[in-house]
């Protein structure tokens, strides 16, 4: 089944899950689509499975807290960001619910956390104004970067190069291998002081990269060149929420959730807006992504909605 205006317009929400007490800080696919972990205010990560549609697990995080997380490549094993204690990024299996590996470097909340789509690196950022570059299996820094303000960061779908949102204002691209040699391109784009950039993302195929503020507009860059294609606006985002944007697995799509349990989705080609559909979520929805394998997509606020479509096509 191929992703189209009008099957996107037919995604209605199938379930709904109460797992938590407090807001959904982020979530994660595994590389597979069969399963989503999240993280929570209420210190929690719920593992649901997705074919069946139901929570599978919670693990606690009560001391650390938890915020960003992210699969890594071995089954069942994820890294975390802490928004209590530290801010050291925690390596936990689980499987046996124990710590593998810590990562401490950053000294300020850590914003930003990607995982290599081919290998054991990750890239944090943080408001201590650094990115650091790790690998799962030493837990000394593998490479640091300072810049000059709060960063945002992403790995490209090859991991042969990373992005990174600087100052909210420019757009710094980096070979992995030499990024110790500086950026190989910089975008600058016009600063915008009523809002920050809280999230950079580049589309499957590579070509694109989505820039998501914590304002009422998002930005569609051209990976190759960093000229602005489209900005995409129309959603409510009136008290700075930090809402996540994500592309459909096919590149084609963009879709960000708002303040009021809605979900909008444009067409990354055209820039028209698609559809507009509502999730009844009982806050803003905070957390948004398509599921990499399979026709159905994940939102979050305080609670968890699984999408599916309602046509075939």
């Amino acid at each position: 089944m191929k992703l189209t205006d009008n099957v996107l317009r037919s995604f209605r929400v199938a379930k709904v899950f109460r797992e938590n007490s407090d807001k959904i800080n982020c979530f994660d696919f595994s590389p597979n689509g069969e399963t989503v972990i999240s993280s929570s205010d209420d210190d929690s990560i719920v593992l649901y499975d997705c074919q069946e549609g139901k929570p599978k697990r919670t693990l606690y995080s009560k001391k650390y807290g938890v915020d960003l997380i992210r699969y890594t490549h071995a089954a069942n094993t994820v890294v975390y960001s802490s928004n209590k204690i530290d801010d050291t990024i925690r390596y936990l299996s689980l499987h046996d619910n124990k710590y593998i590996r810590y990562f401490p470097g950053h000294t300020k909340r850590v914003v930003a956390l990607s995982m290599s789509p081919v290998d054991d690196t990750f890239i944090s950022g943080s408001l201590d104004k650094t990115i650091r570059l790790w690998d799962l299996r030493s837990p000394n820094c593998q490479g640091l970067m300072h810049l000059q303000g709060k960063p945002v960061c992403s790995f490209d779908p090859e991991g042969l190069i990373f992005a990174a949102g600087v100052n909210s204002e420019m757009v710094k691209l980096y070979d992995l291998r030499s990024f110790d040699k500086g950026p190989f391109a910089t975008f600058k784009m016009q600063y915008d002081r009523t809002c920050e950039w809280t999230g950079l993302k580049f589309s499957n195929d590579g070509k694109l990269i989505l820039i998501s503020t914590n304002g009422g507009f998002i930005r569609l860059i051209d990976a190759f060149k960093g000229a602005i294609l489209h900005t995409f606006g129309g959603y409510n985002n009136s008290k700075a929420v930090t809402l996540e944007a994500s592309f459909t697995p096919d590149s084609q799509f963009i879709m960000i959730g708002s303040e009021d349990g809605k979900i909008h989705v444009w067409n990354g080609e055209s820039g028209m807006k698609v559809a507009v559909l509502d999730g009844k979520h009982t806050g803003p929805i905070t957390c948004l992504q398509f599921n990499p394998k399979f026709m159905t997509f994940a939102s979050a606020c305080s609670n968890m909605a699984f999408w599916l479509p309602t046509i075939d096509d």
